[in-house]
């Protein structure tokens, strides 16, 4: 028995248990691990201990600790799932970024060393000869290399609209070529 309370914890927590479920089910909480009922019972324990019979009604002090105690723990549960939340999305953004990007650190590994059959290097040879330089640079880089617009204008030494308007003007040529004739000729 406590020196402050009359009775010991054990009959308290017997007579004051159905506080800490009535609490639960006020604030709508899912307690199917029963973190909350735990984190209940500790406040009620910290207010049978800290309880001062001439400051209170010891039921009031009981159902005023033990909400203020659940509700913390929603917020911090909460706070939890946002960082959470943060921490997948920014893998995600990183892990399309590799990929996007793919440079020697990325997820995908880089195939272009890899040699291409001899009917798919005669098409980029024939590619190549239909458009001018800066244009095979961008089909090179955007098509077979899979790079951004801002990556091959930072590669180049140029801005991205230049890249763009050289995508543009590769696909018109290669359009009026009919370069989707002869690809259909080959299959």
């Amino acid at each position: 028995m406590d020196k402050n309370n009359q009775f010991t914890f054990e009959a308290i927590f017997e007579q004051n248990q159905r506080r800490i479920h009535y609490h639960i089910h006020k604030l709508r909480i899912n307690d199917p691990h029963q973190e909350f009922y735990q984190e209940g019972l500790f406040a009620m324990w910290n207010a049978y201990k800290t309880y001062e019979p001439d400051k209170g009604v010891m039921s009031t002090y009981f159902n005023y600790t033990i909400k203020n105690r659940l509700i913390d723990l929603m917020r911090k549960k909460s706070r939890e799932q946002q960082n959470e939340g943060a921490c997948v999305q920014e893998i995600g953004n990183r892990t399309y970024n590799s990929n996007r990007i793919r440079k020697s650190n990325a997820l995908i590994p880089d195939i272009t060393d890899i040699p291409i059959d001899d009917s798919s290097t005669m098409i980029w040879e024939h590619v190549k000869s239909l458009v001018t330089e800066s244009q095979w640079s961008w089909v090179y880089h955007y098509i077979i290399l899979n790079m951004s617009m801002k990556e091959i204008a930072e590669q180049e030494g140029t801005t991205v609209e230049a890249v763009k308007s050289h995508g543009k003007r590769a696909r018109k040529r290669l359009r009026e070529a009919g370069l989707k004739e002869l690809m259909r000729g080959l299959d």
